[in-house]
């Protein structure tokens, strides 16, 4: 079987702790743990404790623990801080810049206020996680010289009442992103979670490039990275799964546009073939459909 990205790029073992810590020291890399929130009050101190409990606290595996608060009116400033994170109001990061809101705004501010070669991002809204996803995001990059970007993916459940479907979260995964790449970047359709939140990127490639202020950052630094470094430059990692609050119909509508912003602005915006793959996941069991984008001419113009 030939030799793919998938099977070179894709991690699903655990990383050891002790030996990330010995990879860490030995290259000198410092590590920033970036949580953007906006009232999240009743998950941010679950999420900032855990981590800081178990790579501040008691080893130095990240050596900064930052909330970028976006103009929360809850608690989670405070919370988060408590749990023992460093929390900057994103309107008071480098106010000279201007404001604006969105989670890539706060991402892209987070570089103003942290220092790591490394940047690791993890959403507030978590509900069922664990501190593996911090391991699991930056083992690639501190143990290979070559990877750049990592993405985690996982299980995303959907609940809706008593209902739990186990794999029916990701709506905006499954009917924007992935059908926009399988249009656009063909070669990323094999990326697991291409939306992911839990995401780490080296600094040095990151701060090179534009970033949406809105809900596109997270595929934008996956088409931007890959088309500058090459897809090899990518990895992802099984983090397991991953629970967390879900958008109503009327939020994603925007979430939509944005994501569809930035793919569009990254391309031409032309189709060019009548077909297409596109890649599906069912956990780790790829589904491969081909899906046609022929189109019939007008009716009137038709010979009876």
């Amino acid at each position: 079987m030939a030799d793919t990205w998938f099977d070179r790029r894709t991690f699903r073992r655990p990383w050891d702790l002790d030996g990330l810590l010995d990879a860490k020291r030995a290259t000198g890399t410092r590590v920033s743990l970036v949580i953007p929130a906006v009232n999240e009050a009743a998950t941010v101190g679950d999420v900032v404790g855990r981590i800081h409990d178990a790579f501040v606290r008691d080893s130095d595996f990240v050596d900064e623990l930052v909330v970028v608060d976006g103009g929360s009116t809850d608690d989670t400033a405070r919370i988060a801080a408590e749990a023992g994170a460093r929390v900057h109001s994103l309107a008071d990061i480098r106010p000279d810049l201007g404001h604006r809101a969105g989670k890539g705004e706060s991402i892209w501010k987070s570089q103003l206020v942290t220092t790591g070669d490394v940047l690791a991002f993890v959403d507030a809204d978590l509900t069922e996680w664990d501190t593996h996803f911090v391991t699991g995001l930056l083992g690639p990059l501190l143990t290979d010289p070559g990877v750049a970007l990592v993405k985690g993916f996982y299980e995303r459940p959907f609940r809706a009442g008593a209902a739990d479907d186990p794999q029916g979260g990701g709506r905006a995964t499954e009917l924007v992103a992935r059908p926009l790449l399988a249009l656009a970047r063909p070669h990323l359709g094999r990326v697991v979670q291409p939306l992911a939140g839990e995401w780490a990127v080296r600094r040095s490639v990151y701060e090179t490039l534009h970033v949406p202020v809105g809900y596109g950052v997270d595929l934008a630094a996956l088409i931007d990275v890959s088309d500058r470094l090459g897809l090899d430059a990518v990895a992802q990692v099984d983090l397991g799964r991953r629970a967390h609050s879900h958008q109503s119909l009327q939020d994603l509508g925007p979430m939509a546009v944005q994501l569809t912003a930035a793919v569009l602005s990254r391309s031409d915006a032309r189709v060019g073939e009548d077909r297409v793959v596109l890649h599906q996941f069912r956990g780790l069991e790829e589904i491969a459909r081909e899906v046609d984008l022929s189109e019939r001419p007008p009716a009137a113009e038709v010979a009876r």
